[in-house]
């Protein structure tokens, strides 16, 4: 009977369980590449006599990008970033009705490039075998510039008009992509975006007296292909169970 009390009163080990907690904050730098598919502009010859005669038909050659970025993300699905993003220049063509040529039409050109400042936002859907799949939104103003603007008719006369244009206008942007936890602190980022950059406007080219004659390349937008790399800063680590010594034993008697 002693024994079968002494044997009682031995108290078990005591295992607690600290719970995981989720990561509530870190900083990330990134950096991206990527190829842009430009759409079809409208593009428009716009005098302030005159008016605006729309271009019988627009297009825009694509370009290539490269971006920075510095981003915080605060819980295990929200996070957000600040981009500056370069657009290499694009050349836009604008064909506009020359009643008095040979051909009819007149090609009215200029290269575009645009540097852009978005702050972004991102919903991370979850992570499985280490991919992450995400959506996300963005505003910021994007820095148009035009350069290297050209008219030329179809008897072949082309005239260069010097100078360059820029202006900032507002800018939006729709993403969608999935990043690849290389280590803690590095991922690949692969994503698609939509971004909105504004209107293009080239310099003063033509004079009929009010000499405030361009060409305007409205509704510029493109289908961005990105590929990146992201440094996470702060990582989550996962908790451990604790484990406690048995209590020194004692008796009842």
């Amino acid at each position: 009977m002693s024994t079968a009390a002494f044997a009682a009163d031995l108290p078990a080990p005591v295992i607690e369980h600290i719970p995981q907690v989720p990561a509530v904050g870190g900083w990330y730098l990134r950096g991206d590449i990527g190829y842009k598919l430009y759409g079809d502009p409208n593009g428009s010859f716009n005098d302030s006599v005159v008016g605006d005669l729309r271009y019988e038909r627009e297009s825009m050659d694509n370009a290539w990008m490269i971006g920075v970025g510095v981003g915080y993300k605060f819980t295990d699905h929200l996070r957000s970033d600040l981009t500056l993003d370069y657009e290499t220049p694009a050349k836009a063509k604008g064909y506009a009705v020359c009643g008095g040529c040979v051909g009819g039409f007149s090609t009215e050109s200029t290269d575009i490039d645009v540097w852009t400042l978005m702050l972004n936002g991102y919903y991370d859907i979850g992570t499985w075998n280490n991919i992450t799949p995400y959506v996300g939104a963005g505003v910021g103003a994007a820095y148009v510039r035009t350069d290297s603007t050209l008219s030329q008719n179809p008897g072949g006369t082309t005239t260069a008009y010097d100078g360059a244009h820029a202006e900032w206008n507002f800018a939006w942007a729709l993403m969608a992509g999935a990043s690849y936890a290389v280590t803690p602190n590095w991922s690949i980022d692969a994503g698609y975006r939509y971004k909105n950059l504004g209107t293009a406007k080239t310099v003063k080219y033509y004079n009929t007296g009010s000499g405030q004659t361009r060409s305007e390349f409205a509704d510029l937008s493109a289908h961005e292909f990105r590929l990146g790399v992201r440094y996470q800063f702060a990582n989550q680590v996962a908790a451990v169970p604790t484990y406690f010594p048995p209590q020194p034993i004692t008796s009842n008697y």
